[in-house]
């Protein structure tokens, strides 16, 4: 039995949802997210992209490029649940799928032709959702994941579009390698580089060639561009790692506010990972200047959640990475090495009112909030909540108001 992947792709996401809150804003230029000089564009509308606009783009280009357009600040909480509607209707609609972003999906329709029809059935399901939320959304359907997320591209705005078994190379073939997952603004330009611009000219190099001149990832690439390359569907994303980052609107050199920058970040991730029953292995710092240089370093560590020990690590870790001397335009802090467990109390240096302690602020927070409560030392810190539980199973979303 042959594989039917559906992949469905809501259209630019966040301005649907906005659109939906204001109906002011229908067919009208608008852009979602940061409002400074520093923000990014994390969606945009169609209206915008005649401009050259693209998500991702610097908010200040943007403003230049599409003076007219209107500009929102965006709240990923409520595109969230937005998000979480849809995932519903999906979840008690196909017996498997994958949530690969907050507006992304993977469902696997196999051997569904032989009762209802698979095309059929995924046209049903979109209908359902364009009718129950309201949010437009586009799909594709073949025999792998790779294909059906081009096919949905392809169909973009709001239509759909089905592969049939045996077509996927005939498809892929005039597309621009471009389109292709995986090549990236690096590989598209070393590809560009050998007068490989379309897919068709990919498809028609030996495998030895990639393979030699990109390792792994040139098998991957020709795979994909065969059609062949069949990833499986992830129902559940495991984190292996979680971070926080923070980019100022103004470079700074204020150490005060860069410590209690870094003591609120890692106390909070803390929590998540108490909350999550989860200890971390590993502790990294990120220093991003303003010249855009940026560094890292880690320390491995006896596998804890406790922030009296996390905290002057992190601070220890940055006070050994910051040796330039020169402005700062981003700090972050990354747990990974990540485990299954609850923090131990150690024989000699804890004592049972600590732990006690640790108890009674996750209570405090899991009722009132991340935010409800906080050391001292991280006070005068800009919201570093993130908003839901990172170790659900849900990929991560973008933050539309974060500024990157």
């Amino acid at each position: 039995m042959s594989t039917t992947i559906l992949h469905m792709d809501l259209d630019t996401f966040f301005v649907s949802c906005e659109r939906l809150l204001d109906t002011r804003l229908m067919k009208r230029p608008l852009l979602v997210g940061g409002l400074g000089d520093r923000g990014v564009v994390a969606a945009c509308s169609y209206e915008t992209r005649r401009f050259g606009v693209h998500s991702g783009m610097s908010m200040k280009v943007a403003r230049r490029l599409c003076p007219e357009a209107t500009i929102i600040k965006g709240n990923a909480g409520t595109y969230m649940k937005f998000s979480d509607n849809v995932t519903e209707i999906i979840k008690e609609s196909v017996p498997i799928f994958e949530k690969a972003s907050v507006d992304e999906f993977y469902a696997d329709l196999s051997g569904m032709d032989r009762f209802f029809g698979c095309y059929k059935y995924a046209s049903e399901l979109r209908q359902r959702i364009l009718k129950e939320t309201g949010l437009p959304i586009s799909f594709g359907l073949s025999k792998n994941k790779v294909v059906s997320k081009v096919a949905t591209g392809e169909a973009k705005p709001n239509n759909q579009m089905m592969i049939d078994l045996g077509y996927e190379k005939e498809f892929l073939a005039p597309l621009s390698i471009r389109k292709l997952p995986s090549v990236g603004e690096k590989t598209y330009g070393l590809l560009s580089n050998m007068g490989v611009t379309t897919i068709r000219t990919l498809q028609e190099l030996p495998l030895e060639m990639l393979e030699s001149g990109f390792g792994a990832h040139g098998r991957t690439i020709w795979m994909r561009a065969q059609g062949l390359d069949n990833p499986p569907l992830i129902p559940f994303h495991e984190r292996k790692s979680i971070s926080s980052e923070r980019t100022y609107g103004k470079d700074t050199i204020d150490m005060d506010k860069l410590e209690t920058t870094l003591v609120a970040m890692a106390e909070n991730l803390a929590y998540q990972l108490r909350r999550a029953d989860k200890m971390t292995g590993c502790v990294s710092v990120k220093i991003r200047y303003s010249d855009f240089q940026t560094y890292t370093k880690q320390k491995r560590i006896p596998y804890t959640s406790a922030d009296h020990i996390l905290i002057p690590l992190v601070r220890e870790l940055f006070h050994s990475l910051y040796q330039r001397r020169m402005l700062i335009r981003l700090v972050g802090v990354n747990y990974s090495h990540i485990v299954g467990g609850h923090y131990q109390i150690d024989l000699f240096e804890d004592s049972d009112k600590r732990l006690d302690l640790y108890q009674a602020m996750d209570k405090i927070r899991n009722r009132f909030g991340e935010s409800a409560l906080m050391r001292g030392s991280a006070l005068g810190a800009r919201t570093i909540g993130r908003g839901g539980n990172p170790f659900d199973g849900k990929p991560p979303i973008l933050l539309a108001h974060r500024q990157q």
